[in-house]
């Protein structure tokens, strides 16, 4: 009691003496709250694994934790100091009112993204990111702070202001129109699996053709293969078709769907002599053994001594068949996915001879090697089966035609 009447009476005949002790306490207690804070911070993480160091040991956030007590002690401190100027009490406790509300917005904000960079290094963070829903947290939270710090500065209550928002509902929908829209459009990406950090995306709307780097509240970044970041609205997903490969990618068969287009002046039946030649390819034997028989049994049966009712071997059939074998033995081609080489309808360029497989490694350098390997040795084999592969004349083939 004696001490009260000892601060009270020194208070009074030294007004600002009494304030700058204040100040000069805050400081300590600044520094004292902020060396404590460190210790018993470290000490709480001190045995637990380094993820909960990355979120707790953070040197702003702590400064700003340490803050808050000496603001709360000048605040408290100027309006036990009656003395003061009305004016300067007045503003010094606004100050501090300020401050408060910025450094936990600030505090909550750091924390809040500190959060989302532990949670990111998480497998689980493919599947589910949080930084959209953290985005949209931290837009409410600095909304309230705006109308506290509005409310101080207007020496109002915050319920005075919060009661008019109703009256614009209107203009906060139209002004936040594109982060409600983003916001739902999130929700519906994440909880549906729909798109996920490290997914390859198309979008040609938007120009994009690469792998999404970041899923945030307002946008998606997709950085193409050339480099560049292209950012497509949040809410475009969900009003425009894209194309996810991530099932592509998690199949572990990467598709070659590509043919080649043989000329059909060359497509003719197999004669004796070409028949026992193939008899001797490792990938033709078994197929030419086979179809032997079962031609001769046909022919003995519906076309005895007419060939023009028989069945026959065809160079094209044979080659297709060859292909198949080839691509049978092929180690890079997933044998457990499908597996054709088809004829499609013949056109002005030839017959196209489509091969539709898998590669059982889905990176591009390894896909576009193989499929390149592939296509190499069907071009080259082609010849050996008296087929011409179609293209369209070229300045050598005119003068080779003049030369004749």
């Amino acid at each position: 009691m004696e001490f009260y009447q000892s601060f009270e009476s020194f208070v009074l005949h030294s007004p600002y003496l009494a304030l700058l002790i204040i100040f000069i306490a805050a400081f300590l207690l600044f520094y004292l709250c902020l060396s404590y804070l460190n210790h018993f911070v470290r000490m709480l993480t001190r045995n637990l694994p380094e993820i909960w160091n990355t979120l707790f040991v953070n040197s702003k956030l702590l400064n700003l934790v340490s803050w808050i007590l000496p603001v709360i002690l000048i605040n408290i401190g100027t309006k036990l100091i009656t003395e003061l100027p009305e004016g300067l009490a007045s503003g010094i406790q606004k100050t501090t009112l300020l401050l408060f509300v910025i450094m936990c917005v600030r505090g909550i904000s750091i924390f809040l993204r500190r959060v989302n960079e532990v949670y990111s290094t998480l497998e689980v963070s493919r599947n589910r990111p949080i930084k959209g829903f953290i985005q949209i947290l931290l837009v409410l939270i600095y909304f309230v702070a705006m109308i506290l710090i509005i409310a101080i500065l207007s020496d109002r209550s915050p319920w005075f202001f919060i009661s008019g928002l109703g009256a614009m509902t209107a203009v906060i929908l139209l002004i936040f129109r594109d982060t409600i829209l983003s916001f739902v459009a999130g929700i519906q990406l994440i909880s549906n699996n729909l798109l996920q950090v490290g997914d390859w995306i198309e979008m040609p709307q938007f120009n994009a053709d690469g792998d999404v780097i970041d899923i945030a509240l307002n946008a998606v970044k997709v950085q193409n293969w050339d480099k560049t970041i292209t950012i497509i609205p949040t809410h475009k997903f969900l009003e425009n078709s894209f194309k996810n490969w991530r099932g592509m990618q998690q199949s572990g068969g990467r598709r070659i769907k590509r043919a080649v287009h043989v000329d059909v002046s060359s497509i003719r039946f197999l004669t004796d002599e070409e028949i026992t030649t193939f008899e001797n390819f490792l990938l033709l034997k078994d197929y030419i053994k086979q179809k032997k028989i079962e031609l001769e049994e046909y022919n003995k049966q519906f076309a005895p001594g007419l060939d023009v009712n028989a069945r026959r071997l065809t160079n094209v059939g044979t080659f297709r068949a060859y292909l198949v074998n080839y691509l049978q033995q092929h180690p890079m081609i997933h044998q457990n996915m499908t597996l054709l080489v088809r004829q499609l309808a013949p056109a002005e360029n030839g017959l196209p001879i489509e091969i539709y497989v898998f590669v059982n490694d889905v990176r591009w350098a390894v896909y576009e090697q193989t499929q390149a390997d592939i296509f190499d040795h069907v071009l080259a084999i082609s010849s050996k089966f008296g087929l011409r592969i179609h293209q369209s004349p070229s300045g050598y083939d005119f003068r080779h035609l003049i030369k004749e």
